[in-house]
């Protein structure tokens, strides 16, 4: 779409409420977007634009901005103007599988986002000293996503988040695989929980995020990079409300075990990239509302895991980026003939 019907749009159809550009292969966006003074909702995501024209600061009824996979890194500073922005959704993907460590980024934003105190979405920031400063001003939000985050910024995210009492998604991801996220903070309404990073040894018994505290409503747990040594099932067993959990590359030992009565509510558990889990042992009764069983890339294992009939039937098991070997094992399994199940070889 040529710049100049963008522009005729803008400048003939000035009670917009909702503009769409989603997936265009457009690279700039007209000065006339500044003429919408009723626009609710701007969408951009997966276009070619690399910068907001200045005048989207006249856009004081905005609601959402949808930058989301654009090749914006900055927004202007005149974006702290926008004070009925509910919605910021602006994060970069560089691996859509998640597999690597930076698999995403945030945007930088200008000082004086702090006055964004109607925010309540705010994907994804990318996290400086600056930054986290005024995030304790944004006590709207409820989904929050900070990249880049470096150990010596947690205390201040704590202090941000505390204040935040309508939380419930939360996502912090740290700049590299050698930092420690020490996030001991009680979030009573927290549903989402994923962490990207180290965690400190005894933070799933320690850190009230982990805790089952009276009216704990935490249904997603996701560990990522996490280096535990220790097996974390014990400690996350309190959480008996989980429906979801996923740990990739988050435990370095060489066994789980599920007990009877653990889990009882989970409904789906992803366990990727662990390479050194050789043994997984289900106990009858554990994950007792199990619905999809995914295994992604676990290098180590030898045997299926023990007691996985138990869990029959499932609507997805999937066993990927396994051996020759480990498919013949599969296949010569009795404990799963019988049922379907999908399969990936290692390249």
């Amino acid at each position: 779409m040529p710049l100049s019907t963008i522009t005729q749009l803008c400048t003939g159809s000035r009670y917009m409420t909702v503009l769409v550009l989603s997936g265009l292969p457009i690279e700039k966006i007209p000065d006339a977007i500044g003429d919408l003074f009723n626009l609710r909702h701007l969408g951009l995501r997966y276009t070619k634009v690399k910068k907001l024209p200045k005048s989207v600061e006249k856009l004081s009824n905005l609601l959402t901005l949808d930058l989301y996979e654009c090749d914006i890194h900055e927004l202007p500073r005149g974006i702290v103007k926008l004070k009925k922005l509910k919605h910021l959704l602006a994060e970069k993907i560089t691996d859509p599988d998640w597999r690597e460590f930076h698999c995403r980024g945030g945007m930088r934003i200008t000082n004086g986002f702090g006055n964004l105190k109607n925010l309540q979405t705010l994907q994804a920031l990318e996290a400086n000293g600056e930054s986290v400063k005024y995030l304790g001003e944004l006590r709207q939000l409820r989904s929050l996503r900070l990249w880049n985050v470096k150990g010596i910024y947690c205390a201040r995210i704590i202090e941000s988040i505390v204040q935040m009492r309508y939380l419930s998604t939360l996502s912090v991801n740290a700049s590299d695989e050698n930092e420690v996220l020490l996030l001991n903070v009680c979030l009573p309404n927290l549903q989402k929980l994923f962490l990207r990073g180290r965690l400190a040894e005894g933070a799933l018994d320690e850190s009230p995020l982990f805790q089952a505290a009276e009216g704990q409503t935490l249904y997603e747990l996701a560990l990522f990079s996490s280096e535990l040594r220790e097996d974390p099932l014990p400690s996350l067993s309190r959480l008996s409300n989980l429906t979801r959990l996923e740990f990739t590359r988050a435990y370095n030992g060489e066994q789980l075990t599920f007990l009877t009565g653990w889990f009882p509510k989970l409904k789906v558990l992803q366990l990727v990239d662990l390479p050194n889990l050789n043994r997984a042992e289900i106990q009858q009764g554990a994950m007792a509302s199990l619905e999809r069983l995914e295994l992604f890339k676990l290098s180590s294992m030898t045997e299926v895991p023990t007691g996985i009939e138990f869990l029959l039937p499932l609507q997805y098991l999937g066993f990927h980026e396994i051996t020759s070997d480990f498919l013949t094992l599969l296949c010569q399994c009795s404990e799963i003939q019988g049922s379907q199940w999908q399969h990936s070889i290692r390249d």
